[in-house]
């Protein structure tokens, strides 16, 4: 070790990055991450201005346009960025807003009273990791641009370029994402259409349009305007669900100028979806909005029940969890400076709101529980409902703790890798013990576990927790897994980096890894949002020419590799379609499917909870109907291999 190079330390070794140049640097600083997800974060910077001029109350109308060149335009008629020369900079406010870190109208100088946006820094963000960007300005009778190119140098200054209509004012912003700093170009308009539509229901009144110009078929795109925001909202998770109540619960209240709203509806699952919202963020992992409102429901439904004698004073009081079972609630608070926690302000932190959302809960849905007995006297029995399973469940748990048999039982299913670091363990959930002998027989015994099941597990979303904990396959996953269920439930002891799902190419095998997904969505879920789930993918086919034997996951793929050899090689190729799991033989089922070095893994990722959610109601769920016209709907789809 050379102690005299490591030793020097001074000013030479300080590296200063002026303007948007620290941006480029570390883009991860300021968008999280350069992947996919990155590349749409660019988008909601810019939505996020326009958002904060309908929040203002000077636009009703967005429009974002994925361009035949995947540049995005947003469009919006509010007042329009300022197009004045700022005292401070010397240059041109749009200008400023597009080069300066930190420059924008959120800082307390009167332009928006609530913003969304990320500390004020979208613009020039945006600016910085794009390869060009198009700013036009429409006020005054005007037509103002300005333009930018790699990574946010001004190519042309604030310029006058038309007239346009007296009455006529807003921004126009179209960029070009730098594929020097993203993994991807490509925008996927399913992924934008998710938060367009969230935006719409969390901003009653405000019309935004998505269009996609890459696709010639569309030529209007789709509208989202919900008069009844956060109401509608509820509905639409809800749909497919049978509420217990008709009327979906709307409050709201205002104090020191922030704004909160809560609409609420229980229906008949056995889960909750309680998703909340701070100036249009997602705050994913709560905070004192949260916090007020879970408190406020919990006290107000056992007072109720107390009061009305539907809890006798024998009966122990409901606790948060029963009292959520079957509710779908939205919680959205405006605020004026909203203090975040984590860098992906994933936690609200502001304590007077606590008090604010407890109060305006409270009053009102104790007003509905008054005014509404029927509805009252349904959900205060979910409630006790709920509260019996949940001691059940308790006492399933405590007796799998303590029964040796079991524990012999769990310990003769799993076969165990040998190595005790998380990081570098799978665990392979296989279809029947006959691919659960050939997995053990060929894996990689230092870093893979093999778990058979026997037969298919019982559907949870047709079960509370109590019965599913009195079925062996789910005690012997959770067990395995390592991070307990339901309240005791801990992401920190996942004793496995991958969890691979390993199931036929079939029928019987798509219907297995769809009950292990709705058990995963329902009781696991941070193991699936977190990454940690694959559905392995076993070829379809094996071609053999000459010496070399080649696998391909499908039909494409088969047609794309045989056209891809010479005509000797076409005519002599030996085609056999793969058979089952168990029908492989050890080592061919490593090689195609377990290998690190040639397998192929989907990870199962859950992008759009809400989506998910009602997908696995309607798949999985009690209600027949919404499943029956599913499968009308999209059995056209459906590639049947008899």
């Amino acid at each position: 070790m050379n102690n005299e190079k490591n030793n020097h330390y001074d000013a030479s070794d300080i590296q200063v990055l002026e303007g948007l140049e620290a941006v480029r640097k570390r883009p991860g600083m300021y968008i999280g991450t350069t992947d996919v997800k990155g590349l749409h974060h660019l988008v909601w910077e810019i939505v996020d201005n326009s958002i904060d001029e309908a929040l203002a109350g000077y636009c009703n109308s967005i429009e974002i346009v994925i361009n035949k060149d995947n540049s995005i335009t947003v469009k919006d008629n509010g007042r329009g960025i300022p197009v004045e020369i700022h005292k401070k900079t010397g240059i041109s406010t749009v200008e400023t807003v597009y080069t300066v870190l930190h420059a924008g109208g959120k800082f307390g100088g009167g332009g928006y009273k609530v913003s969304g946006g990320l500390h004020g820094v979208g613009a020039s963000v945006v600016n910085a990791l794009s390869k060009w960007v198009n700013v036009k300005v429409y006020k005054d009778g005007k037509i103002y641009e300005c333009k930018f190119e790699n990574g946010g140098k001004t190519v042309q200054k604030l310029t006058v370029i038309g007239e346009c209509e007296p009455n006529r004012t807003g921004t126009t912003v179209t960029f070009k994402p730098d594929p020097e700093i993203f993994d991807s170009e490509i925008y996927d308009y399913d992924t934008l259409k998710v938060r367009t539509r969230e935006l719409a229901f969390l901003n009653k009144g405000l019309s935004l349009n998505l269009r996609d110009d890459r696709d010639a078929e569309d030529t209007t795109g789709e509208t989202f305007m919900y008069e009844g925001g956060i109401s509608e909202y509820v509905r639409f998770i809800n749909k497919g669900k049978t509420p217990i109540h008709e009327n979906i619960i709307h409050l709201e209240g205002e104090e020191d100028g922030v704004m909160f709203e809560v609409a609420m509806q229980y229906n008949t699952t056995y889960s909750d979806n309680i998703l909340s919202f701070v100036n249009n963020i997602n705050t994913h992992d709560g905070g004192t909005h949260e916090e007020g409102v879970r408190r406020a429901l919990t006290r107000v439904i056992n007072n109720y029940a107390r009061k009305n004698n539907i809890l006798k004073e024998k009966d122990e009081s409901l606790t948060g969890d029963d009292v959520k079972e079957g509710l779908t609630m939205i919680i959205s608070c405006k605020h004026p400076n909203p203090q975040f926690e984590g860098q992906t302000k994933g936690r609200l932190g502001n304590s007077e709101v606590r008090k604010l959302a407890d109060s305006v809960f409270s009053q009102g849905f104790e007003r509905f529980l008054m005014e509404n007995p029927t509805e009252a006297k349904l959900i205060v029995e979910k409630a006790i409902s709920a509260c019996r399973a949940r001691n059940a469940a308790k006492r399933a748990r405590e007796a799998s703790r303590k029964s040796d048999l079991s524990i012999s039982n769990f310990f003769g299913k799993l076969t165990d890798c040998k190595s005790k670091d998380p990081s570098e363990s799978e665990i392979f959930i296989v279809e029947g013990d006959s691919a659960g002998g050939s997995a053990k027989k060929g894996r990689d015994s230092m870093t893979q576990a093999i778990l058979p099941l026997r037969g298919k597990i019982l559907n949870v979303e047709k079960a509370r927790l109590d019965k599913a904990l009195s079925n062996e396959e789910i005690r012997t996953i959770i067990t395995a897994f390592g991070t307990g269920i339901g309240a005791d439930f801990d992401l920190s002891k996942l004793r496995y980096d991958k969890i691979v799902i390993m199931t036929d190419a079939d029928v019987d095998g798509s219907h297995i890894r769809v009950l292990l997904l709705t058990l995963f969505f329902r009781y696991f879920r941070p193991i699936v949002e977190a990454g940690h789930v694959y559905a392995a993918q076993p070829p379809l086919f094996r071609i053999r020419h000459g010496k070399t034997r080649k696998y391909v996951l499908d039909e494409p793929e088969k047609e794309k590799y045989l056209n891809s050899l010479k005509e000797s090689e076409r005519k002599n190729a030996e085609i056999t379609r793969m058979k089952g799991l168990g029908e492989m033989d050890s080592e061919e089922l490593y090689e195609t499917t377990m290998d690190i070095n040639t397998r192929v893994l989907r990870k199962i990722t859950v992008d759009d909870l809400v989506e998910a959610d009602s997908i696995f109601s309607q798949l999985m769920g009690e209600d027949v109907e919404p499943r029956r016209q599913f499968i009308e709907e999209n059995a056209r789809y459906a590639d049947v291999d008899i």
